[in-house]
């Protein structure tokens, strides 16, 4: 199946990445620095920016700014998983359906994640407000500031994706 997607070199974009049935081991500190380490190793690859970032127990939101020549995002994601899903402890992965087990297909995330190309200044600030209050939406936390693995600002990110 063929999905309609927005690709725009140099395009800004907001992500949606679901686990596998809403699964909630996102947090976990392991988890944690292993999805720092595949973000690490497909950015050092295939260059972006995280303009915002919020990480939940089972999901997680993002922005990101494509370079100018650049529009693949799918195979940032499809690294991203790949690199979490190969790493990860089996105790994270859901014992296959018959039809994921022919297709070979992994059950630590969902198969698709939700894309919308940031149209302008006032949509860009939208979405990092919804990223922003994404944690206390989610009864995760009492206000916006509150959430530990909460980076707004791309600085800390980038700097928590190169540390160590």
């Amino acid at each position: 199946m063929q999905y309609r997607r927005a690709k725009t070199p140099g395009g800004t974009y907001f992500f949606t990445v679901v686990t596998f049935r809403r699964r909630k081991f996102l947090c976990e500190p392991d988890n944690v620095e292993l999805l720092r380490a595949a973000f690490r190793t497909v950015k050092s690859a295939h260059p972006f920016t995280i303009d915002a970032f919020v990480l939940l127990p089972d999901h997680l939101h993002c922005i990101w700014t494509l370079p100018p020549d650049d529009h693949d995002y799918p195979m940032r994601w499809n690294a991203i998983k790949n690199y979490f899903t190969r790493r990860c402890p089996d105790v994270l992965k859901s014992p296959p359906s018959p039809s994921q087990r022919r297709k070979r297909a992994q059950t630590v995330w969902q198969p698709r994640y939700w894309e919308h190309q940031i149209r302008d200044d006032c949509d860009f600030e939208k979405h990092c407000d919804y990223i922003y209050w994404n944690p206390v939406k989610h009864g995760l936390a009492s206000h916006s500031g509150a959430w530990a693995l909460f980076e707004l600002s791309p600085l800390p990110w980038s700097w928590a994706l190169s540390a160590k």
